[in-house]
C-alpha cells in the first residue's frame, strides 16, 4: 500500500503588492529585490482574511481536484507560524469551516519547512493503515509578523495557502520518500522574539517591535543551499531514484539565487524547476504546495511525474520528499 497525492489546491489573496510599491514604502528599489532574490511581487491578505479563511479556499479546491467528498477525510493538518490564534490550532479551526468536526487536527510549526514536515506525518499515518484520508494544507499570512519599516524582511514574504489530499493508492504512485531534520542552535538565526512565554507581549515589546521577523539574512542564505541541497540528495538516494530521473523539482520559494545554486551542484536544467516567487514571494510553508498545485493545475506537472520536494526553514527546520503524482 503506498500513500499518495490525490488532489491539490491552492489560493493566494487578491490584493497585490508590486516591488514598486514597497519603494514607496521603504528605502529599496525594483532592481535591488528583483537583482537579489527574483521576486517582482507577493500578495497582501484583506483585513478580514484570516490564515484559516485562506487555508479554507485552498483546501476545498484540493477536495474537488481529488474527487472525494469533504466527509472522507479524517485528519487534518495545517502546516503554520501564523496561526488565526496562539491556540487553539487553525487545524482546528479549519475544520469547523470545512464542516467536519469530530476527526484529528493539528499544526505543525516548522516555518518554511512545515508543508514537508506535514507530508511525512502524514505518509506515516496513511500507511500506519489508522487513516484513510488526510488534508495537509500550507497557510501563510506573513505580511501580519513582517516589519513593513524594516526593508530587510517586508520584501520578501507575502500571503497564501496551498493544500493536496493525500490516501492509499494501489498503483505505483505514491510519496517514494521522505526526510526532515532540524537543528536549534541555529534558532536566533530567523525567529521572532517578542509574544511567547521566553518575552511575553508589552509595552517593552512593542516599543522594541520584537513581534516581527528577525534575519540574519547571510546565515540563511549559506545555510538554505546547504540543507536544501541535502534534503534532495537523501530523499532521492532513500527512494532509490536518480537525479537524473526526477521531472520535476519544487524548492522552497524564498530567492531564486538560492534555487540556481543548487540547480547548478546537480546540473538540473532549468525546465525542470518550477518557479514562482517572481509572483508571491515567500510564503513559507505555503510556497511548495501553492507552487505542486499550480503547476498541476496548468498542467505542466501531470500524473506519472516524478518530483523532488525541498525546504528550509526558520528553526533550522529542512527537509525534502520524492513522490510521484
Amino acid at each position: 500500500m503506498n500513500s499518495a497525492i490525490l488532489g491539490t489546491g491552492f489560493y493566494t489573496p487578491e490584493k497585490i503588492l508590486t516591488n514598486f510599491d514597497l519603494e514607496k514604502m521603504v528605502q529599496t528599489t525594483d532592481e535591488w529585490i528583483t537583482q537579489r532574490t527574483g521576486i517582482k511581487q507577493r500578495r497582501i491578505a484583506a483585513d478580514n482574511e484570516s490564515t484559516s479563511d485562506i487555508a479554507l479556499k485552498a483546501s476545498l479546491k484540493a477536495i474537488e481536484n481529488s474527487g472525494i467528498k469533504k466527509e472522507e477525510i479524517d485528519y487534518v493538518i495545517v502546516a503554520t507560524v501564523t496561526g488565526d490564534f496562539l491556540f487553539p490550532a487553525t487545524a482546528n479551526v479549519l475544520i469547523d469551516k470545512l464542516g467536519i468536526n469530530n476527526i484529528p487536527s493539528v499544526d505543525i510549526s516548522a516555518a518554511c519547512s512545515g508543508f514537508v514536515y506535514g507530508l511525512e506525518l502524514a505518509d506515516a499515518l496513511i500507511k500506519s493503515g489508522k487513516y484513510n484520508k488526510i488534508l495537509l494544507v500550507g497557510a501563510e499570512t506573513f505580511s501580519r509578523i513582517v516589519n513593513w519599516e524594516d526593508r530587510t524582511t517586508c520584501i520578501l514574504f507575502g500571503d497564501g495557502a496551498g493544500a493536496v489530499i493525500i490516501g492509499k493508492s494501489d498503483e505505483d504512485n505514491g510519496i517514494l520518500s521522505t526526510f526532515n531534520s532540524s537543528d536549534g542552535s541555529k534558532a536566533r538565526l530567523l525567529f521572532i522574539e517578542g509574544g511567547g512565554s521566553y518575552k511575553p507581549f508589552s509595552q517593552e515589546v512593542l516599543k522594541e517591535k520584537s513581534m516581527y521577523v528577525k534575519m540574519n539574512g547571510r546565515e540563511v542564505y549559506k545555510a538554505a543551499i546547504e540543507t536544501m541541497y541535502e534534503a534532495v540528495k537523501v530523499s532521492a538516494e532513500r527512494a532509490h531514484v536518480g537525479i537524473e530521473k526526477i521531472d520535476y523539482f519544487i524548492f522552497h520559494q524564498a530567492n531564486k539565487r538560492i534555487i540556481d545554486s543548487i540547480a547548478e551542484r546537480f546540473n538540473i536544467p532549468q525546465e525542470k524547476i518550477i518557479i514562482n516567487l517572481d509572483k508571491y514571494g515567500n510564503t513559507s510553508a505555503a510556497t511548495i504546495p501553492i507552487a505542486l498545485a499550480e503547476a498541476v493545475e496548468s498542467g505542466k506537472i501531470k500524473k506519472g511525474n516524478i518530483i523532488a520536494l525541498s525546504a528550509m526553514g526558520a528553526g533550522f527546520t529542512w527537509g525534502g520528499a520524492i513522490v510521484k503524482l
